[in-house]
């Protein structure tokens, strides 16, 4: 298997590259090994892979939770390197699987988190709370004083996506959102996510093990394999591919019913 070919665009610089990027623990083997990467603005790349291939591991070397060993990631032009790790982490929202909220803190105050951390003040931050609230499918009034422990795992995952919005970031991260939810759940944020990305033209990369999320929600879908990118194509074009790990995945889809 070999590496995909860096995609270049002559029209636009993209959001983030992955310069022949390496990355090991302390000498042993890579885990991720020489990937070359484009994302361009607006458009969402799905890391599809089975666990271990490395796709969590590239969507932290954007935000510098880990820094290559070898090469460069650039956001926004810049060597994540050469930015201010937390400057960095301000541009580009993140979202976990079961979205990491402090449980301490209520709804209104995890989503204010980054804008209060920037100097908002509580009138200007309190508006971005109740309208992200909103786009997000939760009444503000019923929800921003409620805490974690009140919400169900749909309810959290969309206050997460809301806390990642909160400053209006360039960038969002998913690694795996939805993977922790019921299947009527996981569904429905889905499709819910998916409008709310077109409405919203953000740039994502999305981690994920489904093959029917990737195909739903990708621009593009990276399929990873042993640290590398092993086939690059739009979901129209992994659907015709000849490639025997997109056909596994395909496989399942018809195995379900």
């Amino acid at each position: 298997m070999m590496t995909m070919p860096l995609i270049t665009t002559a029209d636009a610089e993209p959001l983030v590259e992955f310069r022949e990027v390496s990355f090991a623990v302390k000498g042993g083997p890579p885990i991720i090994d020489r990937l070359s990467l484009e994302v361009q603005r607006g458009e969402t790349l799905v890391l599809l892979g089975e666990s271990g291939c490395g796709k969590t591991t590239t969507l932290r070397l954007v935000n510098r939770l880990l820094s290559p060993t070898l090469g460069q990631v650039l956001v926004e032009g810049r060597a994540t390197t050469a930015w201010d790790a937390i400057r960095l982490r301000r541009r580009t929202g993140y979202v976990i699987q079961d979205a990491g909220l402090f449980p301490h803190f209520n709804v209104a105050d995890n989503v204010a988190l980054v804008p209060r951390l920037d100097g908002w003040d509580d009138a200007r931050s309190g508006q971005r709370v109740r309208e992200l609230l909103q786009l997000v499918g939760l009444n503000p009034e019923n929800f921003m004083t409620r805490y974690p422990s009140e919400l169900s795992g749909g309810q959290r995952q969309r206050v997460g996506v809301a806390r990642a919005l909160a400053a209006d970031p360039p960038l969002l991260l998913m690694d795996e959102p939805f993977g922790a939810l019921d299947p009527l759940t996981r569904a429905s944020l889905q499709r819910e996510f998916a409008d709310l990305k077109a409405r919203l033209g953000k740039t994502v990369i999305f981690v994920t093990h489904d093959v029917r999320e990737a195909l739903l929600l990708g621009s593009r879908i990276a399929l990873m394999d042993a640290g590398k990118i092993i086939l690059l194509e739009t979901p129209e074009g992994f659907v015709k591919s000849e490639n025997e790990l997109a056909r596994a995945y395909l496989a399942t889809l018809q195995n379900e019913f």
